[in-house]
Parts: C-alpha cells; sequence; structure tokens
C-alpha cells in the first residue's frame, strides 16, 4: 500500500453566519473554495494540471451549493479544465471524509496529488436548504430509526454524563480565552488567507469573525438553552415529543437536561478550507516536503439517537 503524506494546508477565516452581517456572506461558496483552491497551490507551488482530483464535503448541497461545488469552483478558480472534482456528504463529518477519501485515492497507489477539503456558506444555504430533514423525509425509515436532531442528542449526552450547564459554559469560556491568546500570537497566520471580494478584488477578510474574545461566564449564563423550545415539540406519530423520543431509547436518562446554548455550541460560519495529499512518488516529482503522514483511517456509526458518541469508537478502530 503507498502511503499518504499531507503536504500543506490553507482556510478562509471563518466569517459569521448570519446573511448581511457577515464579511463572507456577499461572497459565493465556490468563490470561497476557489481561493482556497488557488492560495494551496501558491503556497506548495505544485503545477495545477498535476493534480489527480479535488475532493470536497459540503453538508447542504442546495442552491449555490449544488451543481458539483467541488467542480465549480475548480472552473472558478481558473485551474486547468481536466482537473476533476467531486463533492461529498457526511453530514458534519464531510470535510473529513474528502480528505480521507483524498487520501485513499493516494494510498491505492491511483494518485499522486490530491486536493481535499470543505466549504458552507451558512449564511447564504442555511441549513435546511435541501429540505430533507435528519432522514430524508422517509416515513417507512421513521418507524424504524426515529431521529432527533444534533442539539437534543448533546443534550441528552450531557445529561447521561452528568455534565451540568456549568460545566459546558466553563469548557466554552476557556475556549474563548484559547482562541484569543492564539488569535493575539498570530498561530494562525500560517494558514488563514486572505478572502478578497471577487467583484471589486478588495479585501473581505483576513481573520475570523466567529471568536468572542469578550465573553465572560455572566454573558454566558444568561443564554438561554438552544434546544429546550425544540425538544418539547410533537413530532412523533403519537404526539410525542423530541425529548419523549429520545428518552424512549435512554429512559435512564430520566428528564433531558437542555444545557447547550447560542453561547457554548458550535457556531454559525462562512468558510473553505483544503489540504494537499501526496505519495511519496507525489513528493519527489515536485519536491514537495511533507508535514505529517496518514497512518490509519477508521469509520464507525452510533445509534442514531446519541449519534455524537461515534468519533470515541473510530479513534479506537484506527488505532
Amino acid at each position: 500500500m503507498t502511503e499518504a503524506y499531507i503536504v500543506d494546508a490553507a482556510r478562509t477565516p471563518r466569517g459569521r453566519g448570519k446573511a448581511g452581517k457577515g464579511a463572507l456572506s456577499g461572497i459565493h461558496p465556490q468563490e470561497l473554495m476557489a481561493q482556497t483552491l488557488n492560495a494551496l497551490a501558491d503556497k506548495t507551488g505544485i503545477p495545477k494540471a498535476k493534480v489527480d482530483d479535488v475532493v470536497v464535503g459540503c453538508v447542504s448541497q442546495a442552491k449555490e451549493q449544488g451543481a458539483c461545488i467541488a467542480r465549480n469552483a475548480i472552473l472558478a478558480a481558473d485551474w486547468p479544465e481536466e482537473v476533476t472534482g467531486v463533492t461529498l456528504n457526511r453530514f458534519c463529518g464531510s470535510g473529513l471524509q474528502a480528505v480521507n477519501f483524498a487520501a485513499m485515492g493516494v494510498m491505492s497507489g491511483q494518485q499522486d496529488l490530491v486536493v481535499g477539503g470543505g466549504v458552507e456558506s451558512m449564511s447564504r444555504v442555511p441549513m435546511g436548504s435541501d429540505q430533507a430533514g435528519i432522514d430524508g423525509n422517509n416515513h417507512h425509515l421513521r418507524k424504524r430509526h426515529f431521529q432527533v436532531p444534533q442539539g437534543i442528542s448533546a443534550d441528552l449526552i450531557a445529561t447521561l454524563e452528568g455534565i451540568s450547564r456549568a460545566d459546558v459554559d466553563a469548557f466554552a469560556l476557556e475556549s474563548q480565552r484559547r482562541a484569543a491568546a492564539a488569535i493575539e500570537a498570530r498561530a494562525f497566520e500560517g494558514s488563514i488567507l486572505p478572502v478578497n471580494d471577487p467583484e471589486s478584488g478588495e479585501l473581505a477578510l483576513d481573520r475570523d469573525e466567529h471568536p468572542r474574545p469578550g465573553t465572560t461566564a455572566e454573558s454566558l449564563a444568561t443564554l438561554a438553552p438552544a434546544f429546550e423550545r425544540m425538544g418539547a415539540m410533537a413530532i412523533g406519530p403519537q404526539g410525542e415529543t423530541m425529548d419523549q423520543i429520545a428518552l424512549q431509547k435512554y429512559p435512564e436518562a430520566g428528564t433531558i437536561q437542555h444545557v447547550h446554548t447560542a453561547g457554548n455550541s458550535s457556531g454559525i460560519v462562512d468558510g473553505a478550507a483544503g489540504v494537499l495529499l501526496a505519495s511519496k512518488r507525489g513528493l519527489d516529482s515536485f519536491g514537495l516536503t511533507a508535514r505529517a503522514r496518514i497512518r490509519a483511517i477508521a469509520t464507525v456509526g452510533a445509534e442514531p439517537v446519541i449519534m455524537l458518541t461515534a468519533p470515541a469508537p473510530a479513534s479506537e478502530k484506527a488505532r
């Protein structure tokens, strides 16, 4: 088996994912990915025509993010027309899976240079834009596996593990502190690419908008639980609420404690990222230096109601 190496990576800043409010919300997602591809090519000096494929993860493949955003981003970047692109969806793991597939192409011995990455403009193509819900509106599937949104799953996990609102707020506060320290130390300057408005050519954004360095424990404590109202929605066949459906699977939880808020959950952002992978032959042929070697890749599914626990057994399997 051929080994796969990580050569380099590039990403846009994470723009605030609110229409008209984030600095990247006026830029088409194809252009975000296109600028990422060009930045990655500039950093590594690779001949673009020698890239065997571009694999892009994108969850909401609808509207501006439909029509194979990977291929259209290649064209928008003015890369050679013979370079191919493919788009995939593995929900929140889409970008990571794109890198995995890129690595698999290299490890199979069929490809020498592949880009894996992801793009999402949540301000322009919000969650739910594909109108598929969680289960594609398949009522036969729903009778066998009634799924709930991730926010309910996250609150269920916190309840089962005894993780309190104070715990998740404290974790979020420390995360904001570390982000502010990293930004102050310019730790991200080597990976973040400045994004320009494709129409005017002027700088649109060169720093992450999402971190909030002024966050305090007091401000976090004022935020309402984000998924409590959702958990009380009656959506089951017998009028069960989302919380009740989750508790049918995990009655030991008793009552779901809704601890996650907008301040301690992952954010709604716009952005794109790319990773260049190469074989040993690719490294030697193009004078590239590897930053890391991929040793193992693994995926594991979890029970659908509590799907957020799957990364732990996947890590064990990869080891």
